[in-house]
């Protein structure tokens, strides 16, 4: 199930990514007499309140919000695994100050997070991404320095250090090797929380051009005609459940086996 999961997420990655060569019209054109036209051997999934083509969006939408989704991930999960790992290695009182900032942090919803950071950079895309990735780089580096801590504990751990190995060693060559199963299990579940996050503030209005294809903003224009051409909401509505649901069951956890 997972590796068909897989799959089906790289197939969705490599449609969005090439909208250009497969989509059969410009996601932005909207010629006079198209509008809210039901699905058809012309448009395989109808067109929207001014004519355009609902297939050709949604393909360039996914990959407006899976790049929106990564570029959020990356700014989450470098710093985030940088500050969890680092407190395996550090003395006990830099890990319980960094262990408090992150409570202080996490006692914070994350949409508050977002929004804030909205207001100050305004809106756009990239901004999101940015105000999703800081949102959530507190839980994910909580969950890294707890999966540290346990580790640190582990005997081969303990006889790294009692033969003389330093902490960068330790840290390369025995924690690293061992979290990175579990460092890419919570940066999968940290995506599923950006894209659903990234396309609600979408939807919102905050991503700057409303014209800019991106499941959030397709959400929001059909939901005005969504009695009379209810397939215009239906297609981004189910790009992003289908994503979510793959990534999913993409983070289901697997066993581990340590490296000694």
């Amino acid at each position: 199930m997972r590796r068909l999961a897989v799959l089906l997420l790289f197939a969705i990655c490599v449609i969005s990514l090439a909208a250009p060569v497969i989509a059969p019209y410009d996601p932005l054109a909207a010629p006079d007499g198209d509008e809210l036209k039901p699905p058809s051997a012309a448009h395989p999934w109808g067109t929207d309140v001014i004519g355009r083509d609902v297939f050709s969006r949604t393909i360039y939408g996914g990959r407006q919000t899976l790049i929106v989704a990564l570029a959020g991930l990356l700014i989450a999960v470098i710093p985030g695994a940088g500050l969890g790992v680092l407190a395996a290695v550090v003395p006990n009182w830099v890990d319980r100050g960094i262990g408090a900032v992150l409570d202080a942090l996490l006692s914070i919803p994350s949409l508050l997070i977002a929004f804030t950071i909205l207001t100050m950079l305004g809106r756009g895309s990239m901004q999101i991404a940015l105000a999703c990735g800081i949102a959530v780089l507190p839980a994910y580096a909580r969950i890294t320095r707890a999966a540290a801590l346990q580790l640190r504990s582990q005997a081969f751990v303990e006889a790294a250090y009692a033969i003389g190995a330093t902490r960068s060693h330790v840290l390369r060559r025995t924690l690293l090797p061992n979290l990175l199963e579990q460092l890419i299990s919570a940066a999968i579940v940290m995506l599923a929380w950006i894209i659903l996050n990234a396309s609600s503030l979408h939807f919102l209005g905050l991503g700057g051009d409303p014209g800019i294809p991106e499941w959030g903003a397709m959400l929001a224009e059909a939901r005005q005609t969504f009695r009379l051409a209810p397939w215009a909401a239906l297609a981004p509505g189910l790009a992003i459940t289908v994503t979510l649901f793959l990534v999913n069951i993409m983070a289901e956890k697997t066993s581990t086996t340590a490296v000694y």
